[in-house]
């Protein structure tokens, strides 16, 4: 099925996946998964949809409305540091954003229009650029459902959802519109009280190859969040595992966009033109330290950001003949700017005491990239490309000396070959130079903004990566696609402005050598499994006394699943998801247990259209944590800090019953 075309709302078709038209990939850990895929998997949160990919996890350990924390390739990738997301051609992460670099809120998905998301790992595409290097996410809304829906939802710990969606046929085109109101409050002592308003709206006419698309997208949503806890405070009694040391902590957040996409396509060249408005506002409060810094009103910090975006992505592809050889060659921009209000206060019960830094960015980058695909002969094929990316920003701080300009530049080139297809199995090389790009306010930092005296190292706007794939992909057996890669991924340095403290921090060089194992088998039309396996060993490269382990870094992430069904009649699947121990400091002395979380569905759909749904989430109730943290802390009742691990549980047993109709 291709990208754009119509498609029947996953929410309402539920066989087991089928695969999407064979394409070509130019690595192992390359592709693309369908959004009836997707949606066969049953999730507590739109970023769940994302543990589809091989080795990720998605996790949350605040509110509803904040974005959720990622783990890919042996990396804690914060809020999307180096986990480049994008929807139809937008950027989700935030560069030089209030509480991370990178930040991808992905809350204001909605999966059921979900048509496809392709995968990419490593920095080998001379396409992907800032935040690519883990590994980046290509998702595509559908231009047109065969089917209209209305869908509602309820269970466990007041939750409600209520969507409708459907298109219809307008002039040469089709306009599609949905809309989502999501109500929860949570497992915790202290409700969530999530409100969330979802839109969408798109007019397309043609297909993603040759056609036009304007789309207008608009979100907001508030919550109360239970950050993580204290250990030492729920193993003594004092608080419970889903209680709250600050009760106030929570945020409001919203996005608004629009954006066009043209294309056209013959048996000469292929061109696309994409651009987009964005405007987004976050508002978060957090206390992670207590009473640490404040014993009397808290260490309670209110981080803001508020930001317009512009950007442009265009590619022209050539199809023609190098040296007799079939030969692709495709050059491309990618334009950005944004315009960032950003600021830090200290704040008691959401109540403002103090400002820590108060900044007004401006950030512009052009990408320019260049890639050639030869066809050597039926079973050599290789990919060259080459990139370049400038940067330049200015700062304009409430602290003088943190106000300033800087700008940087990096080429990175990349290359791949492919060998096979020998017996429906294919060998893969990829190796390439890829980026990150650091908080601005970092790049330009002089003095400590919380004394507005102690001297402060600045960091490079730009921070290199390096990565290489060895793997092979079969489909020897019919139903089976299975592929192993080994990879490495180097960082020259892993730096980070730490928004909790509006300081930067430059930690040092690192190295990840991995395996990913992947596998999907359908054996029967009505029946889908699927069983993913990563270990990474992650170090810092450089000697240091304290230890050479990356804390939050996962060794080992496994998942398995499935799903039966038809289109119509019972349905159902079940999950298994496995998040492994991580060092949670550098000598490795402090580490997290391994999290292990069954999930599971079951439904019935009519032939009118009416669908009747369960889905059950941590069925067997396991208590376990959704993340720890080790650091140093206090509590009210203590008279000095203590180190400890801090952890965000597991919600319990919960329970999600949804009655849809296709009409």
């Amino acid at each position: 099925m291709p990208t754009g075309a119509s498609v029947v709302l996953p929410a309402v078709t539920v066989t087991s996946p089928r695969a999407l038209e064979a394409e070509p990939t130019d690595a192992a850990s390359e592709q693309r998964i369908s959004g009836e895929t997707l949606n066969t998997r049953p999730i507590e949160r739109p970023g769940e949809m994302l543990e589809a990919v091989p080795g990720l996890i998605v996790t949350q350990h605040s509110g509803e409305g904040k974005a959720n924390q990622y783990f890919l390739r042996g990396m804690n990738l914060d809020h999307g540091t180096d986990l480049a997301i994008w929807l139809d051609g937008m950027p989700i992460n935030m560069r030089t954003h209030g509480h991370g670099q990178g930040y991808a809120d992905v809350n204001f998905l909605i999966p059921e229009l979900v048509e496809s998301m392709l995968i990419r790992k490593g920095p080998y595409w001379a396409s992907e650029g800032d935040f690519a290097s883990a590994g980046s996410l290509h998702m595509a809304y559908a231009n047109r459902l065969e089917t209209n829906l209305v869908s509602l939802t309820g269970g466990s710990f007041g939750y409600w959802r209520g969507l409708a969606a459907g298109s219809m046929n307008v002039g040469a085109g089709t306009l599609t519109a949905a809309g989502e109101i999501v109500r929860y409050d949570g497992a915790w002592q202290v409700p969530d009280a999530t409100r969330k308003y979802n839109g969408f709206l798109r007019y397309s006419e043609g297909t993603a190859d040759n056609g036009l698309a304007v789309t207008a997208l608009a979100y907001t949503n508030s919550w109360h969040s239970t950050d993580q806890v204290p250990l030492r405070a729920v193993l003594d009694g004092s608080l419970d595992r889903f209680g709250a040391v600050d009760q106030t902590d929570g945020g409001d957040a919203q996005r608004y966009s629009l954006s066009a996409r043209w294309s056209r396509s013959d048996e000469k060249s292929s061109s696309k033109v994409e651009g987009y408005f964005i405007y987004q506002t976050l508002n978060l409060y957090n206390n992670f330290t207590y009473f640490l810094d404040n014993p009397t009103g808290g260490d309670q910090f209110q981080q803001t950001d508020k930001r317009k975006i512009l950007g442009l992505n265009a590619s022209h592809t050539l199809f023609h003949s190098f040296l007799g050889l079939e030969t692709a060659t495709t050059f491309g921009t990618q334009i950005r700017y944004d315009d960032i209000a950003v600021g830090l206060f200290n704040t008691t019960q959401r109540v403002p005491t103090a400002t820590v830094r108060s900044d007004q960015v401006s950030e512009t980058s052009v990408g320019l990239y260049a890639e050639s695909k030869i066809k050597w002969t039926d079973w050599v094929r290789s990919t060259i490309g080459v990139r370049g990316d400038l940067y330049w920003a200015s700062v304009a701080s409430d602290t003088m000396a943190n106000s300033g300009q800087t700008n940087a530049f990096l080429a990175s080139p990349k290359a791949g070959l492919v060998f096979g297809p020998f017996a429906q199995t294919e060998l893969y090389l990829n190796a390439g130079l890829g980026f990150h790009s650091n908080d601005v306010r970092g790049a330009t930092i002089t003095v400590d903004p919380t004394d507005g005296m102690t001297l402060q190292q600045r960091v490079p706007l730009l921070v290199r990566s390096r990565g290489a794939e060895v793997g092979v992909r079969t489909q020897f057996l019919k139903g089976l696609d299975s592929t192993f890669a080994l990879f490495l991924l180097e960082f020259d340095s892993e730096l980070l402005f730490v928004g909790d403290a509006g300081t930067t921090e430059a930690t040092r060089p690192s190295r990840r050598v991995g395996f990913e194992w992947t596998n999907r088998y359908r054996p029967f039309s009505w029946a889908s499994l699927d069983f993913d396996l990563a270990y990474t060993q992650a170090r810092f490269t450089d000697y240091d006394p304290l230890g050479s382990f990356i804390p939050g870094s996962p060794a080992m992430i496994a998942s398995a699943g499935i799903v039966l069904g038809e289109p119509t009649g019972w349905f159902g699947a079940l999950r298994w998801r496995y998040f492994g121990s991580r060092p949670l400091v550098e000598d490795g002395s402090v580490n997290s247990n391994p999290t292990s979380i069954f999930n599971a569905r079951l439904g019935y759909v009519f032939d009118n259209g009416l669908k009747l749904q369960v889905d059950g989430f941590n069925i067997f109730n396991t208590q376990a944590s959704q993340i720890d943290y080790y650091y140093q802390s206090q509590l009210r009742t203590e008279a000095a800090p203590v180190n400890d691990i801090h952890f965000h549980p597991v919600e319990p047993l919960a329970f999600r019953f949804t009655v849809a109709k296709a009409f």
